[in-house]
């Protein structure tokens, strides 16, 4: 019970400390996103990490820290959890290896999926294809 709750702690701290690594702002958990997003009608970038991932780490510092990448997220809910967060794991989609990326929207549509690092360039191509499927179903709504 004792290392539960030691784990349970740790992962909170090491959670906190990530919300606004990166230069961007990230929420805090997927249900306050999801809301957040519905809200303000947004979609949603969920990324699943792992605590020893070492590809996670490179895409944080290298692809997310980038000033392009940071100025075409600012426009999305941004959420991170961590693979080692069982009940939150429970609730997002499958899960098939860290780095994941969901692009979702406020319903939890799963409009793009990314497994695994991704330089600047594709992942910038990446967001541009979530963007694309957005207009597209607004412009099938309207219609």
């Amino acid at each position: 019970m004792t290392k539960t709750i030691v784990k349970f702690f740790i992962l909170s701290i090491f959670s906190s400390l990530a919300l606004y690594a990166e230069g961007l702002t990230w929420v805090k958990d997927p249900k306050t996103a999801f809301t957040l997003a519905k809200k303000e009608h947004k979609i949603v970038m969920l990324m699943v990490e792992g605590m020893h991932c070492r590809w996670c780490i490179k895409m944080k510092r290298r692809t997310l820290a980038d000033e392009t990448v940071r100025a075409k997220l600012a426009s999305y809910v941004l959420v991170k959890v961590m693979r080692e967060d069982k009940s939150a794991i429970k609730e997002l989609p499958h899960i098939q290896g860290v780095p994941s990326i969901f692009f979702m929207t406020a319903d939890k549509k799963i409009l793009e999926s990314v497994i695994g690092y991704f330089n600047i360039e594709d992942f910038l191509s990446y967001v541009s294809d979530v963007e694309k499927k957005v207009l597209d179903n607004s412009g099938n709504q309207n219609k």
